[in-house]
């Protein structure tokens, strides 16, 4: 007779492993080579009957000491070997596992396939940008599977109701004999239900759902941001069988603006300026979400420069601190100038030029680095 393996290395855990780890091994094994995945496989056979007797023994934990300290000779000493393992608890456990899956369903999914929840839904809503910033309600429409109004989600036609499945008895689920085991599995009749509709409900043909179409009122709270959701419990699907409904995540799209952008808490704007008003400086009107306001333009202000508003940005949620409102000024070019204000701008840029002042740094600074780097060039 060939040595028998070790129990550990049969079901391929360490020597600590615990209770659940050992459970969770003799499972994957079971359910790769249980002879009803199997059938006519002797070398799958043994494997199984190997692997169960591995976890007879590990997990008991009086046996599994003492295999721990005697090893396979454990099983001859008489008395101190304990209780063997009880079937209708973690053993009991696995095979509904086990069986569940390979016939179909078992114990454990029964209650799910009488009563189940119904689906989630996701609405996208689209919101302009001041709703995010002060809030809004909304209202929209969700088509969505709901209970059948004339049965009430039973599937019966009215006046009647279901009969108890004859095949099941009201079970939901059939026993069947493999061998030394008795394995359950979902009715094919009433497919799980436990019941049988003689004569359905019109309306829903049976299916205790149809699609409706509601109106819900959605308050969008200050703050929000692109890409948020809000959940609303139980707004989704009916679930089948008259089971618990689902929920509904409004997702947020907040539509371009035509003249602020968001970056984090603060909004942006540009604001077209003049070439004099730049020059001379002024005060002007420029947008917000709240109303127009003042900003102040100093003298000899350059095109990009940018004017923080304070609080007049984006709002955080529920904390009600706002950013900043920037505005980016840009220096407008005149355009469809006649003769005269042509005449006239030749005449300034001359004045100009014959004063021998600086009077745009900036392009000056730019020559200088030109001039420097056409004269590296050359020497080099």
């Amino acid at each position: 007779m060939s040595e028998k393996q070790d129990y550990y290395e049969t079901l391929k855990v360490s020597r600590n492993a615990t209770q659940d780890e050992i459970k969770k091994a003799f499972r994957r094994l079971a359910m790769k080579h249980h002879p009803d995945r199997n059938p006519g496989d002797k070398a799958a056979e043994d494997k199984f009957k190997a692997a169960k007797e591995a976890y007879d023994t590990l997990s008991n934990e009086q046996q599994r000491a003492n295999y721990d300290q005697f090893g396979h000779s454990a099983a001859n000493m008489g008395g101190g070997g304990g209780p063997g393992p009880d079937f209708s608890s973690d053993l009991g456990d696995i095979f509904g596992d086990i069986f569940g899956d390979i016939f179909g369903g078992g114990g454990a999914h029964s209650d799910a396939q009488r009563a189940q929840r119904g689906n989630d839904l996701i609405y996208t809503l689209e919101i302009a940008l001041d709703e995010a910033v002060h809030g809004a309600e909304k209202r929209i429409e969700i088509q969505a599977l709901e209970n059948c109004n004339t049965c009430g989600g039973n599937g019966c036609k009215a006046g009647t109701e279901p009969t108890v499945c004859q095949r099941c008895r009201g079970s939901g689920q059939i026993h069947l004999q493999q061998g030394f085991l008795t394995l359950q599995q979902t009715c094919p009749t009433c497919y799980g239900r436990g019941s049988s509709i003689n004569q359905p409900c019109k309306a829903c043909s049976g299916a205790g759902r149809t699609e409706q179409t509601s109106t819900l009122a959605i308050k969008v709270p200050v703050g929000i941001d692109q890409g948020d959701k809000m959940r609303l419990t139980g707004k989704g699907e009916a679930g089948p069988n008259n089971g618990p409904s689902g929920d509904l995540f409004i997702q947020i799209r907040i539509k371009p603006h035509p003249v602020f952008k968001r970056e984090g808490q603060n909004l942006t704007c540009e604001v077209p300026i003049s070439f004099v008003t730049a020059t001379l400086g002024d005060e002007i009107e420029v947008p917000t979400l709240t109303g127009k306001v003042k900003l102040k333009i100093p003298p000899e202000t350059q095109s990009g420069s940018v004017f923080r508003l304070g609080g007049k940005g984006f709002p955080k949620t529920r904390k009600q601190i706002s950013g900043d409102l920037l505005c980016r000024v840009s220096v407008e070019t005149p355009i469809k100038l006649n003769a005269v204000q042509k005449q006239h701008l030749r005449t300034f840029q001359t004045l100009l030029d014959e004063d021998h002042t600086n009077h745009t740094p900036k392009a000056q600074r730019w020559f200088d680095h030109i001039t420097a780097f056409f004269r590296q060039k050359n020497t080099s």
